[in-house]
Order: C-alpha cells, then structure tokens, then sequence
C-alpha cells in the first residue's frame, strides 16, 4: 500500500513539474525603444486560461510575427476592451 501511495505522490510531482515548465515564465521582460516592457505572464494565463488568445496553439511558445504593431494590436486592444490593464505608454513602457 505505500508503494502505491509514493508512486501516486511522484506522478504527481512529475506531472506538475510537467505543467509548471509548459506554463512559461512568471514574467518576460521585453527591451524597447520606448522603454522596458514587463509582461505578467503568469496573471495574464491565469485569467484567461487560453493560450490560444496569444499563442497559435494551447502549447504556447514563441508568438508568431511578435512586434510593437503586434504586441499594440494584440495587448492594448484587449485592456482597451476589457478596460482592465494599461493603455498608456508610460503604464507599460519604464525608462530607467
């Protein structure tokens, strides 16, 4: 019986392990012109729990063409509609 219970607890460790390196960094930095762009990825996966709103499929990874127009498109229009995060450039773009 705990030979059953301690493989059951490692398959679990593993398959979180699994998950938690398919989930992504908790935040991505992004260097611009304007200023450095931090992405709470993880609060954004969180809430939308749809890779596929980004990403071209649910395995996440790259995102196809990524760019200021993009990114613009992609993350300004979505605060803009939910009214939820920032649409200024300052809110997002930090000079130090």
């Amino acid at each position: 019986m705990n030979k059953i219970l301690v493989a059951v607890a490692a398959a679990f460790v593993l398959v979180g392990t699994a998950v938690a390196a398919e989930a992504g960094p908790a935040t991505m930095t992004f260097d611009t012109k304007n200023g450095k762009v931090t992405f709470p990825h993880k609060a954004h996966q969180d809430r939308l729990k749809d890779c596929k709103v980004c990403h071209a499929d649910e395995k996440g990874g790259k995102i196809a063409g990524w760019s200021k127009d993009k990114a613009h498109g992609l993350c300004r229009k979505c605060h803009e509609t939910e009214k939820k995060g920032p649409v200024k450039c300052a809110e997002c773009h930090v000079k130090k």
